[in-house]
């Protein structure tokens, strides 16, 4: 798939581009990110920032396996945060994010995630988004389940982070939670059944 952008109320969410390393890079050196995302090398070094927006982000838009966007405000200004649709598997997608230290706590990781979904379900025909973060990611969990976020269970041995497997939580959003028809019919579970 070629890059897209989306935008919602105060964010334009694109594609990231060379230019955004400095940024990238900056914001990986926040101790809260090298701990919760496992993607996120320890140390992190410009040549991984460098690598992520230039290898790393067009692979993924180009095998259609990870959608990745750079999150900014709308008509410009600083790297808010990044967000990805990532592991497709039977029309589900995972959905990732950080938030850069110094804009957290304003709703941008939950407008993100909410503006990711809509396109997901409308765009990609995705019938179940999934979130999943170590257990004890409190600020995470907190983003997921203010966007809507059904908390489903914990996955033992469900995460490899740093050459270890960990407890993960794990959370649906489905298209009928934001008020949209889902892509194909959704039949759930009886209570007698």
């Amino acid at each position: 798939m070629e890059p897209i952008t989306l935008t919602t109320e105060r964010l334009e969410l694109r594609t990231f581009a060379p230019d955004d390393a400095e940024e990238v890079h900056a914001a990986c050196q926040d101790p809260d990110i090298q701990r919760w995302i496992p993607a996120v090398p320890v140390p992190y070094e410009q040549q991984h920032a460098e690598e992520f927006v230039g290898l790393i982000v067009p692979d993924g838009w180009r095998s259609d396996t990870a959608y990745t966007f750079c999150v900014r405000p709308r008509g410009g200004g600083p790297l808010i945060a990044s967000t990805s649709l990532h592991h497709p598997r039977e029309g589900a997608w995972e959905v990732g994010f950080w938030t850069a230290k110094e804009h957290r706590g304003r709703g941008y990781a939950t407008e993100t995630v909410l503006g990711l979904a809509q396109w997901a379900f409308t765009g990609l025909g995705c019938v179940r988004l999934e979130w999943r973060a170590e257990v004890g990611n409190t600020g995470s969990r907190t983003v997921a389940e203010k966007a809507g976020f059904t908390v489903e269970g914990v996955l033992r041995s469900g995460i490899q982070s740093r050459e270890t497997v960990r407890d993960c939580w794990v959370a649906s959003l489905l298209p009928s939670d934001l008020g949209l028809v889902p892509a194909v019919p959704y039949l759930p579970a009886r209570a007698d059944a």
